[in-house]
This record gives C-alpha cells, sequence and structure tokens, in this order.
C-alpha cells in the first residue's frame, strides 16, 4: 500500500437534533405537575439556550430534563456548555444560559495530537487544520489503533471520526 490514509477528528453536532430535544424537553415542562406553577420554560435565545424557573432548583430541573432528551437523540453532552452551572437570579426568577459547542478548540486539539504522538503507533502524522484534527498513517491498522486511543483519550469535547480515506 504505496498511498497514505487518514480521517479526520472533529466535533460536529446536529442543530436539527438539538432543537428537536429542545422542543420535546418544551412540551414536558409544559405538561409536569412538578413544573405547574412555577414559571419553568426552556427556549433559544439567539444561539445559546435559555432555561428560567422561579428558583435554583427548578431551573435545574429543567436542565435535567433537557440532557435526558439529548441523551435519547444521540448527543453527547459534552457538547452542552452550561459556563458555572448556576443559576443567576434575575429579579423574581432564575435564569441559566447554555450553549451547544462546536468545532475542536485549539488545546484540545493539540491534547488529541500529543495522545497520538506519544502513545500512538510510531507511523502516525496528526495535522490541525482549523477547528479539526487529521491523523494519517500508511497502516489503515495504525489508523484503527488511533481511533481506539483517541476514543479512550479525556477530553472536554465530542469527538467524532469521518473521512476516513
Amino acid at each position: 500500500m504505496a498511498s497514505e490514509s487518514s480521517f479526520d477528528v472533529v466535533s460536529k453536532v446536529d442543530r436539527q437534533e438539538v432543537d428537536n430535544a429542545l422542543n420535546q424537553a418544551s412540551k414536558e415542562i409544559a405538561q409536569r405537575y412538578d413544573f405547574k406553577g412555577v414559571g419553568a420554560s426552556i427556549s433559544w435565545s439567539g444561539e445559546s439556550i435559555l432555561m428560567v424557573a422561579n428558583s435554583a432548583e427548578r431551573v435545574l430541573a429543567v436542565l435535567d430534563v433537557f440532557q435526558s432528551k439529548l441523551i435519547k437523540r444521540g448527543i453527547s453532552l459534552k457538547s452542552l456548555d452550561t459556563g458555572d452551572g448556576e443559576p443567576k437570579p434575575s429579579g423574581k426568577e432564575h435564569r441559566l444560559a447554555a450553549s451547544i459547542k462546536e468545532g475542536l478548540s485549539s488545546e484540545v486539539a493539540k491534547q488529541l495530537a500529543k495522545v497520538v504522538r506519544d502513545e500512538g503507533p510510531k507511523g502516525v502524522k496528526t495535522q490541525i487544520q482549523g477547528d479539526e484534527l487529521r491523523v494519517s498513517a500508511k497502516s489503515r491498522d495504525d489508523l484503527q489503533a488511533a481511533i481506539a486511543l483517541l476514543k479512550g483519550a479525556d477530553v472536554d469535547a465530542a469527538l467524532q471520526f469521518v473521512n476516513y480515506r
């Protein structure tokens, strides 16, 4: 095999699935008895997701419902960024804003490249290309070993392996 094989490591989220999970969570919050009369809601606020209720505990319960809907739709919770995770008081209500993380940050890409370089097979090369990481090698077996290594890596991103050539 003379040519090199490669794959890309990316962190992407299907926005439609996130929207579906948000709509399901909103419907469940409107119907559940424990959310009656507490002003609980969840909605898009520009590019972020805004959760509102009359107490911090209820806001965290709304977050829990939303996270369960994301899991059911196959979206990793690593792609949900809630900041410090503490609801902020705003008048008579509490609010929590969350955002969806997409793309590998430069630090995460460097961390993944270091893992492959230090612990991976010898013939494997990594290259950071914007918000993704390209891993290439002459042997497909080495690439499979690199994928297994990256799946076990402890990083704060939802990893996907695409463009396997």
